[in-house]
């Protein structure tokens, strides 16, 4: 408790002398004092006992430049911690003092100490330049004053107090003028004349003295040079100069060169040439004097015929002060020499020159001529290049220019002729005239396709009015000439009959014209079509397309389109009714599947199919086929079967690409007297698009499963009506010996007609190759659905090997039938002539059972 009291007293009797002392401390160091010099004991002068000044972290504060002092730790003193420069820390103030803030902790205080870095002489005095050159004229007066530049020191007070002394010279002495109480300026007074030819150059030391202690002394060598005064005037080597020069001479020639001298010195001895006194006085804009050299030069043409002498006088001036001058004369003759070169004019010219001229047609008519006389006046003339003009010879320097060969603008449009003339001089002079003959067009180019035969492939459903391909035909013609324009010329397509119409019995589409399917823009060649393609209805349309120019007579080209129509998935299956169903049957469920696939989506059976099965029939056992037909081509009409109710394991399965309905195991009692079941018929298309079939299979005993049967291959409506389940009873039940003789004879008629199939099966060729003028697609069927390939010059129609039960399907060849009214080259038999099937169909079934009951 007791210490603590003595150290709030310390600090009260330091705050209260601090307050005494005005809260500043201050001290005085010279400057360049070395590093560790005491400044001052700054703990004791703050009232800090010893050892307290490191215990309460006396230190000092940072400020914004280096203070080159320190505050010591142990001894609280205040030391020189780096090299003091008053010059740097502050120029020519005075006085130099540094403001420190010095910090103390426990309390927490802030004093403030002043530094002041005094003077020493350690700068001497500097002169702006260590050499001074000084000009004066020989002429000048005694008692001439001319100004020197002072040094100057970077000490303050007496150290920078400065005094000036001179080296001896009996020419030169040194008067120090004071401008102001701080500076003082020295002048170089002259004494005695100055004589250039005795003393040319001057050699003085100026030194400036300081009055630190010790003395610090800067000098200054002067140069002084003597200027000569002019006396002497120019004088030319020659009074009169005679020249003869060439009327030719080219402009810049020399013609000659005046010499003058003077006998001063410097600038009294430098000299300008001048022209003057001209007869006649055109001779100024031909002729020139360089100032400097007196080299005379050529700036004009000369002409003999004009002016043969020119006279004038040539002035030498020097720059003395003031100048003298100098003159002489100059007479130059003018040497005649064959100087005219011959001159071509134009006196007619009919341009442009149509491209079909007759050879012998007048371009042009031109004179030449020449101002010289005798031989340098006797002008020949040619016309180069040498084809296909000439030139012919009117009369006395007139000529015309000719056509000599046959123009063709298409090859060179325009013809740069150069008229060139050669006089009879030494040397010979020669011109030329240059003449720019164009060429007219005539219409003698049609219009060429870059392509002989362009193929253009397009998806179906386009839309109407989208771009299918951009046709260009070059005419190297110009203007109206080569002005091409398009139109659809020739060509067209037969409307493939679709397989709808097949079913239904409609007959098929007649020959159509290109025009109906696409339009060609007729300025820009842009094919467009007419309206949304179909492939099932146009798979080629080969057609003409026609260029003509504007030309008179028009002139044309063709060129050969053939427009492939790619097949998208835009049709989905359709069901077919079952074999042996009345024709009108299968129209009316082919034109409902057509309306629902035109509305979009999948299309179902409207009606139920039904199919009777024997009680105890084994696995495997076929009791009915789900046919179906799709009209895209390819992977789009590759069908495929799937059981889509019931699902599970029921007694029926679907052949997953040939739609046979079969048992999927041995059938009894426990499965009921019917079966519904949901079949969807799926294309491969993406997207892919399918159909329903709904099938009702009843399960009877065999005997009537058998007579079901019969009756339902002679019976053409069976299929399409819907019998319930007490119709079936009642056929049961009718008289069984006419069933017995009903059935024994459809048996037997089923056997001979398999008989027969199997024989013409066996002995047939496999393939039928069938030929046209289009491109050929082979199509197969067998257990595991349809493929296609395109051909081009052959179709095949074949049936898979070892197959129990096929199904062969023949599309429609995919090249255009002729025009109505063509005959064809080659007569060979049509595809449905050679498969007896209904004309214009384009897709024939047939289906050959499986399972045939034994007699």
């Amino acid at each position: 408790m007791g210490e603590r009291c003595r150290a709030a007293l310390r600090v009260l009797v330091l705050q209260a002398a601090w307050a005494l002392a005005g809260g500043q401390v201050r001290y005085s160091v010279p400057e360049e004092a070395e590093a560790g010099t005491v400044v001052g004991r700054l703990a004791q002068d703050l009232g800090l006992e010893a050892g307290e000044a490191e215990a309460r972290r006396l230190r000092l504060v940072a400020q914004g430049r280096r203070a080159s002092v320190e505050v010591s730790g142990a001894s609280g003193a205040l030391l020189v911690s780096s090299r003091l420069d008053r010059e740097e820390l502050c120029g020519k103030s005075a006085p130099c003092a540094l403001r420190l803030e010095v910090l103390v902790e426990r309390p927490l205080r802030v004093f403030h100490v002043e530094l002041e870095v005094t003077d020493i002489n350690d700068n001497a005095p500097i002169f702006p330049a260590a050499r001074k050159n000084l000009s004066i004229a020989e002429s000048s007066v005694p008692g001439s004053r001319f100004p020197l530049e002072g040094a100057s020191d970077a000490d303050i007070g007496s150290n920078a107090q400065l005094s000036y002394t001179l080296s001896p010279s009996e020419y030169f002495s040194l008067d120090v003028q004071k401008s102001n109480e701080r500076n003082l300026i020295p002048e170089l007074v002259l004494r005695k004349s100055l004589d250039r030819e005795t003393i040319p150059v001057h050699r003085l030391v100026l030194t400036a003295s300081d009055a630190g202690r010790p003395s610090l002394t800067g000098t200054m060598e002067l140069v002084i040079s003597v200027l000569d005064a002019n006396d002497n005037a120019p004088q030319f080597n020659q009074s009169v100069y005679k020249v003869q020069l060439a009327e030719n001479a080219a402009v810049g020639t020399l013609v000659g060169r005046v010499n003058a001298s003077d006998p001063d010195l410097g600038s009294n001895s430098d000299m300008t040439f001048t022209a003057i006194s001209f007869i006649p006085p055109s001779g100024k804009d031909v002729i020139s004097i360089n100032p400097k050299t007196g080299e005379i030069h050529l700036t004009g043409a000369l002409d003999f015929e004009e002016v043969s002498v020119f006279d004038f006088r040539i002035e030498a001036r020097d720059h003395g002060t003031p100048p003298l001058s100098g003159h002489c004369s100059v007479e130059l003759q003018v040497l005649d020499v064959n100087d005219n070169a011959p001159e071509v004019r134009v006196t007619s010219l009919s341009v442009p020159v149509s491209e079909d001229a007759a050879v012998g047609t007048v371009v042009a008519l031109l004179s030449v001529s020449d101002r010289d006389s005798g031989a340098n006046g006797r002008v020949r003339c040619w016309v180069w290049p040498a084809s296909p003009f000439g030139l012919e010879a009117t009369f006395a320097g007139s000529y015309s220019l000719v056509l000599r060969e046959a123009l063709d603008r298409e090859r060179v449009s325009e013809y740069e002729v150069e008229v060139r003339a050669e006089d009879g001089g030494a040397p010979a002079l020669r011109a030329s005239r240059g003449l720019r003959v164009p060429v007219s067009d005539v219409n003698d180019n049609a219009p060429a396709f870059a392509q002989a035969v362009y193929t253009v492939l397009a998806r179906e459903n386009n839309a109407a009015g989208a771009e299918l391909a951009r046709l260009w035909a070059r005419d190297p013609d110009e203007a109206g000439n080569g002005r091409v324009s398009y139109s659809v010329w020739e060509g067209g397509a037969a409307a493939a009959s679709s397989s709808w119409s097949s079913w239904s019995g409609a007959a098929g589409g007649g020959w159509r014209p290109a025009s109906s399917y696409v339009s060609v823009d007729a300025e820009s060649g842009r094919l467009w079509a007419l309206q949304p393609l179909d492939y099932e209805e146009l798979q080629v349309l080969q057609f003409e397309v026609r260029a003509v120019d504007a030309g008179e007579p028009p002139l044309c080209g063709n060129a050969t389109v053939q427009l492939f129509v790619l097949d998208e998935n835009d049709n989905a299956p359709a069901l077919l009714p079952p074999a042996g169903s009345a024709p009108e049957a299968g129209g009316a469920a082919a034109e409902a599947a057509r309306a629902a696939q035109a509305a979009g989506g999948s299309v179902s059976a409207s009606d139920t199919l039904w199919a009777w099965a024997a009680w105890g029939a084994p696995a495997g056992q076929v009791v009915a086929k789900i046919r179906a037909v799709d009209a895209d081509s390819g992977y789009n009409a590759w069908l495929r079967y799937e059981l889509w109710e019931p699902r599970g394991k029921g007694p029926f399965r679907v052949g997953l690409y040939s739609g046979e309905v079969s048992t999927a195991r041995a059938l009894d009692e426990a499965d009921g007297p019917r079966h519904r079941l949901l079949i969807v018929v799926r294309d491969h298309g993406e997207p892919a698009r399918s159909a329903t079939a709904t099938l009702s299979v009843s399960l009877v005993e065999a005997a009537e499963a058998a007579l079901a049967a019969a009756a339902g291959s002679s019976s053409s409506s069976s299929s399409r009506a819907a019998p319930g389940a007490d119709a079936g009873a009642g056929a049961a039940g009718a008289a069984t010996n006419v069933w017995l003789v009903v059935a024994i004879c459809a048996v037997s008629s089923l056997f001979l007609l398999a008989v027969v199939l199997y024989g013409a099966s066996r002995w047939a060729p496999r393939a039928a190759v069938l030929s046209g003028p289009g491109p050929t697609t082979l199509v197969c069927a067998s257990e595991v659905g349809s493929w296609s390939y395109s051909q081009r010059h052959s179709r095949s129609l074949c049936v898979a090997d070892g197959a129990a039960k096929s199904d062969l399907m023949v599309f429609s060849p995919n090249f255009p039938p002729p025009p109505p009214g063509a005959a064809p080259k080659d007569t060979q038999p049509e595809p449905s002539a050679l498969l007896g099937t209904v004309s214009g169909a384009s897709l024939v079934h047939f289906s050959v059972p499986s399972h045939l009951p034994s007699g």
